[in-house]
């Protein structure tokens, strides 16, 4: 999830603010309007939001840029009334279709290779850190170095594996390494707090349910070693909400995944 921050010249004809390689926004002077036109630079769909300041009338607006797409966001007044100050423009951006519909009847498989289990440190709505946009993540009780396997079949979107810090100050988020597959269905599956160096697949890769793609670690906001895991419908500025799931184990269907139990993969 990341931000923009731009200021608009007068008369501007093809200004633009990008950030990694992912979006770019543009102000094209369009016949004595300036036009602000997003692009996304990626292979993978991203929702956006991005918002204007100053001006008469302030705005914000939330789209999902198919990969490679661009369009025009919005109009701001003629070009020749306008000052370097008179707008300031934000925005955020996460992977993902904020219209996602989840296939609800697919049955997950639990992120751990076939015959382990092992213990929930926090399950559906656990009250410690799973409430609001994460409700339905959950975090699997795992030493460092357990391997992770796939729970839906996708291709890699995102992968960060460099960082070998966990701690559980303000900031320390920044410190997650992570694994983000894309579904079928425009949602995203993610695996944080991996191993420092301990990612399998690489950006772009297509993985198969139950494929092996990384170790399980301690970076990250964390306090001590787990896997977090949970599929995610993207929302506005940069944020994403978790969706309940349910899971196939070899004791059947699991709904509701609830802190301190074990759930053994087939």
């Amino acid at each position: 999830m990341l931000a923009g921050l731009a200021a608009l010249a007068a008369a501007a004809c093809a200004s633009a603010e990008c950030k990694e390689q992912w979006i770019c926004v543009d102000a094209i002077d369009d016949g004595g309007k300036v036009g602000l036109h997003a692009r996304n630079l990626g292979n993978y769909p991203i929702t956006f939001t991005l918002s204007i300041g100053g001006g008469d009338r302030p705005q914000t607006v939330t789209r999902t840029l198919a990969p490679r797409q661009s369009e025009q966001v919005m109009r701001l007044q003629d070009s020749g009334k306008m000052s370097t100050q008179d707008y300031r423009i934000t925005y955020e951006w996460t992977i993902g279709d904020k219209d996602a519909v989840h296939d609800d009847d697919h049955r997950y498989a639990l992120p751990y290779a076939s015959g382990r289990s092992y213990r929930l440190l926090q399950g559906y709505g656990s009250r410690f850190s799973h409430t609001g946009l994460e409700e339905f993540a959950i975090d699997f009780d795992m030493p460092e170095g357990t391997p992770v396997h796939a729970a839906r079949a996708g291709v890699v979107a995102r992968v960060e594996e460099s960082h070998s810090r966990g701690c559980w100050e303000d900031g320390c988020g920044k410190f997650a390494n992570y694994v983000v597959v894309l579904h079928s269905d425009g949602t995203t599956g993610e695996y944080y707090h991996l191993q420092r160096d301990g990612v399998l697949v690489s950006v772009g890769d297509i993985v198969a349910q139950g494929q092996l793609i990384a170790h399980s670690g301690n970076t990250g906001h964390t306090t001590t070693p787990h896997l977090h895991f949970a599929v995610y419908r993207a929302t506005e500025w940069g944020n994403t909400q978790s969706i309940p799931v349910r899971f196939q184990s070899a004791d059947g269907i699991i709904s509701r995944p609830r802190r301190g139990a074990r759930y053994q993969a087939l």
